[in-house]
């Protein structure tokens, strides 16, 4: 392909390519508005592409004119697009002075400029002179020297970066129009891409600079997808098909194997495109946008509010950090008490101005975090919003554990109420009902399994069910030890749905002791402190032992376990005291508790004479 070809098809392509980009960006300027205030329309954007199109589809016009028309080609339809062409630095000027001067002085002389530059083309179509007028194109070259000198000078707001953004389009469209002035067909491609499609670089300035987000996400993506499947497409065309056809010139202008070569190099584009795609994705969003690495912000939000002991402080700090990752100019949070039906809304709700993220917790009330003004006119990708659908569901749990802690605490307050409790009600409660505390735990826990693991979740519930049972419709005062280890079993089935490796359980109560009787729930409150001062306070949780021996007709029931230990000064609790009130009821002198405990552990010891009951 000889270089005058290679000119004609790069500006066939370039003209074609820039019809599709200026059309993609008034379709995005119609359907988004103004990303900065939704709903408004943006007239600096909608300059832009009407006058980019312009441009493109007149110089494509005249190409196609060139071969397919009669005639010489309209010198009005070159005026306008070359029109169109000069008007674009004024447009970036404009653009450029917008936030950063309350009187722009600059852009009254670069649209005066264009205007001229437009009069003197209409008026050398009038009077029948060549078109474009080659006075009028080096005026759009000294004037856009002159444009970016004075965005360098004039421009103090703005960074050094920016300004040297805006003056380098400038300057590029300054050699462009140079380069039109007396242009002939002699140029190599490269010059004529250079040359023709300086006002892409225009447009893309102004976007990137003030709608920096929506112009990536609903526009940059597309465009450098399109251009670099065209750069593919006339690249297999001049390096594969064009040598290859070279050699089918005295063949039939319907060689099947020259159509079949054209058809392949058609397929093999296409089947490039979903690489070239995922390509113009992560250009922009990890080199033009910088996006945060979302999984690393996720793993590093989950360890920061695992520190915090309150939701407040919980929801604080995401407000701040998802704001800031999320280039939002504001983060907030409100309660919601669940009454006007907030506890369906999706994860996330997203609209023009603003992101909502639900956090879903067990109770009410539920949370909803605010971030709103973003910068660039930004959008939510896919991801983001699975991260920030994450983010909520660990932000809930963490709430979640907290108001878990927070009872016990508050159950703990209220154990210490009970002991000033007469003796007789502190019995007759103990026989009739389970811990409020384990109860609640058991709940939550198989409200979590039936979401994870539905088959565990029954046989938890199953369990809880077999131990109420065993609690709440026994009155009687006596069991055997057979009757006591299954209810607590139960109970240690559904602390394992809890706890899972953590708790660690060894059980040895020979058979033949199976049919001793014992007072009813007598182990089952020291299985329970044994879980909850031993193995629930350490990290990596720990052994429960339950044992029972029989000398004489003295048995011995002992619970141990390998927690830190009790701590000095901790008051016996309610269970405790129960025990050994009923124990005095049943035996007097004949039964003990007694509670041993160190750096390895708590053992509680129930020792008593079998059939020594007082009568």
């Amino acid at each position: 392909m000889n270089s005058l070809n290679a000119a004609l098809l790069i500006n066939l392509l370039g003209f074609t390519v820039g019809v599709a980009l200026y059309a993609m960006l008034i379709v995005m300027v119609v359907r988004h508005g103004r990303p900065s205030r939704p709903g408004a329309f943006d007239l600096t954007l909608a300059a832009t592409g009407i006058l980019g199109l312009l441009w493109n589809a007149g110089e494509l016009g005249i190409y196609v004119w060139q071969d397919f028309g009669s005639g010489s080609i309209p010198p009005f339809l070159t005026a306008l697009s070359y029109s169109a062409l000069g008007f674009l630095p004024s447009v970036v000027v404009h653009s450029a002075q917008e936030d950063t001067a309350k009187k722009p002085w600059l852009t009254f002389p670069a649209y005066a400029l264009s205007i001229f530059a437009a009069v003197l083309h209409f008026r050398a179509a009038a009077l029948g002179q060549p078109v474009p007028s080659d006075l009028a194109l080096q005026t759009l070259t000294f004037g856009s020297l002159a444009l970016a000198a004075g965005l360098l000078i004039f421009n103090f707001r703005q960074t050094l970066e920016k300004k040297a953004i805006w003056a380098s389009a400038l300057l590029v469209f300054a050699v462009s129009a140079l380069h039109l002035t007396g242009e002939t067909q002699e140029n190599v491609w490269f010059i004529e891409l250079v040359a023709h499609q300086s006002s892409i670089p225009l447009a893309m300035v102004i976007l990137y600079q003030h709608y920096r987000f929506a112009f990536a996400d609903l526009f940059l993506k597309r465009a450098i997808s399109l251009v670099l499947v065209t750069l593919v497409a006339f690249a297999l065309y001049v390096f594969v098909a064009s040598p290859l056809l070279r050699y089918h010139e005295t063949h039939d202008r319907n060689d099947v194997q020259a159509i079949g070569l054209i058809i392949v190099l058609w397929i093999a584009t296409a089947l490039v495109y979903p690489a070239l795609h995922n390509f113009a994705v992560w250009l922009v969003d990890r080199v033009i946008l910088q996006r945060a690495d979302y999984e690393k912000l996720e793993i590093e939000l989950a360890r920061k509010i695992e520190g915090i002991e309150s939701a407040d402080g919980i929801l604080d700090e995401l407000a701040r950090d998802l704001a800031s990752a999320l280039t939002a100019k504001r983060g907030t949070w409100i309660e919601l008490d669940g009454s006007d039906g907030t506890t369906r809304l999706p994860a996330v709700n997203f609209d023009p101005d603003a992101a909502r993220i639900f956090i879903p917790t067990a109770e009410t009330p539920h949370f909803e975090i605010g971030l709103y003004e973003f910068s660039g006119g930004r959008r939510l990708l896919s991801e983001e919003t699975a991260m920030l659908e994450a983010v909520s569901l660990i932000a809930a749990r963490r709430i979640d554990v907290l108001r878990v802690t927070e009872e016990r605490f508050r159950q703990t307050f209220r154990e210490q109420e009970f002991e000033k409790l007469a003796t007789e009600a502190q019995l007759a409660a103990l026989r009739s009902q389970i811990n409020p505390h384990f109860l609640f735990n058991a709940l939550t826990t198989i409200g979590y399994l039936i979401q994870t693991t539905p088959e565990k979740a029954f046989d938890t519930l199953m369990r809880l069910t077999q131990l109420l049972r065993g609690v709440l419709t026994s009155t009687a005062e006596f069991c055997t030890l057979g009757q006591e280890m299954k209810l607590i079993e139960s109970y240690l089935e559904i602390e394992r749905a809890r706890f899972e490796e953590r708790l660690q359980v060894t059980i040895d109560v020979p058979k033949k002791l199976e049919k001793v009787q014992v007072p009813t729930l007598i182990l089952q409150p020291l299985v329970e402190n044994a879980i909850k001062h031993g193995i629930s306070e350490s990290k990596a949780g720990g052994e429960v032992k339950i044992s029972a021996r029989l000398e004489g007709d003295v048995l011995t029931l002992t619970v141990s376990d390998t927690g830190p230990g009790l701590k000095n000064g901790k008051r016996e609790g309610v269970g405790l005291r129960n025990i050994r009130e009923r124990l005095n009821s049943y035996y007097g002198e004949k039964a003990k508790l007694t509670l041993a405990s160190g750096s390895t552990g708590t053992t509680a010891e129930v020792v008593f004479a079998v059939g020594a009951r007082k009568n």
